[in-house]
């Protein structure tokens, strides 16, 4: 005999208050795993967008960010000469040395946040495609002063073109503002290398050197040529893997957190829905006794209490999945491998919806097969005569 379905329908409007109970704690469950999903998703890409794949980035052999790397003039002049760097229009190769540091500044909330601070040079805004100043203009060499990101002068207190801020010891006049497409550059702030290296102390060196490539498939072979060379302590990778290699930690963090919230409160899910199901199966024991004796088999009775818990869970997923959507494109932050804070949009994608989704059918599943079995193997009699 078919399932008695209609049944089951009229049943969750009949008892709508628990209905409602176990479609609002699956939601839950649901849009906060969505959100932690897009907060990893918005890291992610926001390091991924950081850089060129035309690019090679150079650093330190062995260090795991431009924070920790270092090394001479001398090995940038080397690298800057090779020819498989391109040159740029008046035969100069497109290169920009780089210092980076991390200073402390004030949001606008009142906290003092670490932020990083690149010395370049006026090469940087023709060696990285993307970047440009969309307010004011570019910082002139052997002044103070700097441009910063988008989203960080959104952050910062008193962070507008004209103002100064203080870094060590020396006033800073900003003079443009930095737009990046929303890459990770968009939450630093540039100034001249050679004005900001000896204000740092770190007048000796560079901590990491971007090529622009003639050819990007050259990167892996000037990489394998530097390992076989002991006098150059320096790796080369492609400017855009790079930074998105710096993203794995952190998102790793958010993506495990996100884990660990879906298995938790998915696990609190199952048993609320497991026992809301108990408690609709034993207020309807006289109903199911009626169905069995109406000619309905057990496993009838068995899959139409499964379907119906599984169909709260997916209301409850799409109600989820709908409440986490105003959060894409929300703007936040989080420290990156220098240390620094990295502001970042929001992203809730597809892939994170259907992850939803399917936590949501595993809750229905898992919560309403116990109380189904119930349902299923209830005697006839019994169950009249309760």
């Amino acid at each position: 005999m078919a399932l008695p379905l209609s049944y089951n329908v009229r049943s969750l409007f009949v008892r709508g208050r628990v209905t409602l109970l176990a479609i609002g704690g699956i939601a839950l469950v649901v849009a906060a795993l969505v959100v932690l999903f897009a907060m990893a998703n918005g890291f992610r890409l926001a390091l991924r967008a950081t850089g060129s794949p035309d690019n090679a980035i150079v650093t330190q052999r062995g260090s795991n960010s431009e924070l920790t790397s270092g090394f001479s003039r001398e090995y940038a002049q080397v690298l800057m000469a090779d020819e498989r760097v391109m040159p740029g229009p008046g035969g100069a190769p497109l290169a920009s040395p780089e210092m980076v540091v991390v200073a402390s500044l004030r949001r606008k909330d009142g906290m003092d946040v670490n932020v990083t601070v690149r010395g370049t040079t006026p090469a940087a805004f023709d060696v990285r495609t993307g970047v440009r100043i969309g307010e004011g203009r570019r910082f002139r060499p052997g002044l103070y002063e700097v441009v910063i990101g988008r989203k960080l002068q959104q952050r910062m207190k008193d962070f507008e073109v004209g103002r100064t801020i203080r870094l060590q010891r020396k006033d800073w006049t900003i003079v443009g503002i930095l737009d990046a497409g929303g890459s990770g550059f968009e939450s630093e702030l540039w100034g001249e290398v050679d004005t900001m290296g000896p204000a740092f102390n770190r007048g000796g060196g560079y901590q990491s050197l971007t090529l622009r490539m003639r050819n990007p498939r050259a990167i892996r072979a000037l990489n394998a040529e530097l390992e076989r060379n002991p006098r150059m302590q320096v790796q080369v990778v492609q400017e855009r893997q790079y930074y998105e290699n710096q993203s794995g930690d952190v998102a790793g963090q958010l993506l495990g957190l996100a884990g660990l919230v879906a298995v938790v409160m998915g696990i609190g899910a199952v048993f609320g829905a497991m026992n809301t199901m108990y408690a609709i199966v034993a207020a309807r024991t006289r109903e199911i006794g009626t169905l069995r004796a109406l000619g309905f088999s057990r496993a009838a009775i068995l899959t139409s209490f499964v379907l119906e818990s599984t169909v709260l869970a997916l209301v409850g997923g799409v109600i989820g999945c709908a409440v986490a959507l105003p959060f894409n494109g929300i703007s936040s932050a989080a420290g990156g491998a220098n240390f620094a804070e990295i502001s970042f949009a929001f992203r809730v994608t597809s892939d994170a919806l259907v992850t939803g989704m399917t936590l949501a059918l595993l809750i229905g599943v898992a919560g309403g097969l116990l109380p189904a079995f119930r349902a299923a193997r209830l005697p006839i009699t019994a169950a009249l005569r309760s």
